[in-house]
């Protein structure tokens, strides 16, 4: 299930935000299994880990925001053209009344419309045939009028409402340029803040030493089921046993395609057993859950717990990247018997078995 995040402020307060380094304090490092802690206790990633965050939020707000004053406007295009279309069949109809009037009165003139009233009554075969004759004509020519009155009417109801769908359109489309610009201003921004979590995450890879977690705005309301994917929007990628050269035996994971700066969550409840970084998968979060299962999230960008914390089910971890042996952006998501590499079993399986179908 999807959670509620806190409350954020209207796109233009929070436009003004995004630019504005959200400094988290460090936390203090604590030793992997072995005694070696591996970090430096220092995190200067905290600020761009928050930020892409952040604009990742803002730039969600902003897409919808466009897409929904998009759709609108499709609407309106929608309107217009209909309103066009009926104006057109009115203008037709009149057209085809007109010549309803003038056959009307080629008839009268054929028949004598023309003649004086006297000479009328002189060629009549009888009083009643001419009145007969008479009315008819009457009758037809008011029939003719008042549809032309009542189309004519209708063409002017047309005309305008057509008008007023136009004028709206183009005041949503001009909106929607806005929008767009915005939209495209937080992107730019975000993949400057991905390339600058992602930078500090390449030097602390490096160097071998995680800097401290970056606590984030967690979730505020907890999960009800007791196991959910390591990451909430998602395209699968190599999968759990596939072949290829950039692995020496098989592939031992599933991995998810996402962006910079993604989070990843804990797929349920545990204890975070090791924070590392350097080697092939970079900066890495081991949890121990119970069963004696444990879960890898790797190649990530930066953590944000520390070692011995325990974990609640679609807790933040970290935050996805491609440090270590990585060709682009992703999270290498394990299970494993043993916290240490070489125990794996397919994570889509131990998932399934869970209720969870990635």
């Amino acid at each position: 299930m999807r959670s509620r995040r806190r409350r954020r402020p209207p796109l233009v307060t929070a436009l003004s935000c995004a630019l504005a380094v959200l400094a988290a304090g460090p936390t203090a490092a604590t030793g992997d299994a072995d005694g070696s802690d591996g970090r430096d206790g220092a995190d200067s990633s905290g600020g761009a880990g928050a930020e892409v965050v952040r604009l990742y939020e803002e730039a969600s707000l902003a897409t919808r925001r466009y897409e929904a004053g998009r759709r609108e406007a499709d609407e309106q295009r929608g309107r217009a053209e209909r309103l066009e279309r009926l104006l057109d069949r009115e203008r037709r109809d009149i057209a085809v009344l007109h010549g309803d009037l003038g056959r009307i009165a080629r008839a009268q003139y054929r028949t004598g419309g023309g003649l004086p009233h006297t000479a009328q009554l002189l060629l009549a075969d009888s009083p009643e045939e001419l009145m007969r004759g008479q009315r008819a004509v009457w009758r037809a020519d008011l029939a003719v009028g008042n549809a032309v009155t009542k189309s004519r009417r209708a063409e002017r109801r047309l005309a305008a409402d057509e008008s007023k769908a136009a004028s709206v359109r183009q005041v949503l489309e001009r909106r929607n340029d806005e929008l767009a610009g915005i939209k495209r201003g937080i992107e730019r921004k975000l993949a400057e803040a991905q390339g600058t979590l992602q930078g500090q995450a390449d030097a602390s890879a490096a160097a071998g030493a995680c800097r401290g977690s970056v606590r984030l705005d967690q979730p505020d309301e907890a999960f009800t089921q007791p196991w959910i994917p390591p990451v909430e929007t998602y395209g699968l990628s190599a999968g759990f046993g596939s072949g290829g050269e950039r692995w020496a035996s098989r592939h031992t994971g599933q991995d998810f395609a996402v962006d910079i700066g993604t989070p990843v969550r804990s797929v349920g409840r545990g204890r975070v057993v090791k924070v590392s970084c350097g080697g092939p998968f970079g900066m890495e979060v081991v949890v121990r859950h119970a069963g004696g299962y444990y879960t890898q999230y790797a190649h990530l960008a930066a953590v944000t717990v520390d070692q011995g914390e325990r974990v609640s089910t679609g807790q933040w971890v970290g935050q996805s990247g491609t440090t270590g042996n990585s060709t682009g952006p992703h999270l290498h998501f394990e299970v494993r018997l043993t916290p240490q590499p070489g125990s794996g079993v397919d994570p889509r399986e131990w998932l399934a078995e869970r209720g969870v179908r990635l």
